[in-house]
């Protein structure tokens, strides 16, 4: 069928997303999904919206959601765009603001999609090297380009920057290029950069639903940013889908976004086990990056990062691997329920004590 295909995409290696096995007893950590159900209120929500008026369409604009975070963060609709992950957002941000003359920048390790954006638009880009502990340096991104993507905390090491460090950036960087702040997992510990909107014009800032308050199937992401750079957006929505929300994920969304209290006592849970894994893993033999996120990057001092999550399968445990330069011999493991971490922990105790054992024999 390669002969029926448009040439602009025979060349195009699509982003890999974590595997969806239906497997009865599963423990999945590899696709970073929060580990706790919804709000009840989300729940509550969505009951509402399934009734006849879903033969009609929804609200092209998300009014109601936007709002919803524009008072979360004492901004105005004006500042924000809805679209159908996060993932779509980041699209259309590279379409409708990163196609320049001269390359985007971003990390050599960081989120895989960002490269197939670029093959997808016709995006130049140029990858700086984090350093030897895995870590942005700002500084390196002070040069000509086209425009800066960092995804903060950083994705698949974890490691985050400072508001402060993201202020000396924004400061140094020219104000025609867009810097892109993708904080899919910032409310696991790091620190925002959406305080810094008003102050930058040229700053967008990335959020989802899907990761700490518990909706990745419901596929809401949104930008916050100056109204110019949400109007550039906007253009590209329209040509493309006037409707990427559907009823029920604008009102699952609004509802999880105005439940604070649900989303603050389960995001803290996740903290809280990932600071118990950390010590556990390190028990282990392992070397754990200091993540900011729902997940851990780690590696063990002997034992092949394939060979340990062939070994996890085995068990019914699931953790991510990407065959990549610089992070083979990693895993990420995305952090659980107690029970999860706590079985998680046995496995891998199984498995190194059992290849500790067999290296002596």
């Amino acid at each position: 069928m390669n002969e029926l295909w448009s040439d602009c995409i025979r060349s195009l290696e699509p982003y890999t997303p974590g595997e969806q096995p239906s497997i009865a007893g599963l423990i999945k950590l590899n696709t970073n999904e929060n580990p706790y159900p919804p709000s009840p209120a989300v729940l509550s929500a969505l009951q509402r919206m399934v009734n006849a008026d879903l033969r009609l369409y929804p609200d092209p604009e998300g009014c109601a959601l936007k709002q919803a975070i524009a008072e979360m963060y004492g901004l105005r609709q004006a500042n924000i765009f809805l679209g159908n992950g996060s993932d779509e957002v980041l699209a259309h941000a590279f379409h409708a603001l990163l196609k320049h003359e001269r390359p985007i920048l971003f990390p050599d390790v960081t989120y895989g999609f960002y490269p197939v954006y670029c093959a997808l638009y016709g995006i130049e880009f140029e990858t700086i090297p984090l350093d030897d502990e895995f870590q942005v340096h700002i500084m390196d991104y002070i040069r000509p380009n086209g425009g800066i993507v960092l995804a903060n905390p950083n994705a698949p090491t974890g490691i985050a920057l400072s508001r402060s460090q993201l202020r000396i950036l924004l400061e140094k960087c020219p104000t025609t290029s867009v810097v892109v702040i993708d904080e899919a997992y910032v409310d696991f510990g790091a620190e925002s950069a959406v305080s810094l909107v008003n102050d930058f014009p040229n700053l967008l800032v990335i959020q989802t639903v899907s990761k700490s308050r518990s909706l990745a199937g419901l596929r809401v992401g949104f930008a916050i940013g100056n109204a110019d750079l949400i109007d550039a957006l906007n253009i590209v929505k329209d040509c493309f889908n006037s409707y990427p929300l559907d009823r029920l994920a604008l009102a699952g969304a609004e509802a999880a976004i105005c439940d604070r209290s649900y989303f603050d006592a389960t995001r803290q849970q996740v903290v809280d086990s990932r600071k118990w894994l950390t010590i556990q893993l390190m028990d282990l033999g392992f070397s754990v990056l200091p993540s900011k996120a729902s997940f851990l990057y780690v590696m063990h001092k002997l034992q092949p990062a394939q060979e340990i999550q062939h070994q996890l399968r085995q068990r019914n445990i699931l953790v991510r691997h990407f065959p990549k330069p610089r992070i083979s011999d990693f895993l990420r493991i995305s952090v659980g329920t107690t029970e999860q971490c706590e079985m998680l922990v046995h496995a891998l105790r199984e498995i190194i004590v059992s290849a500790t054992s067999d290296v002596a024999c």
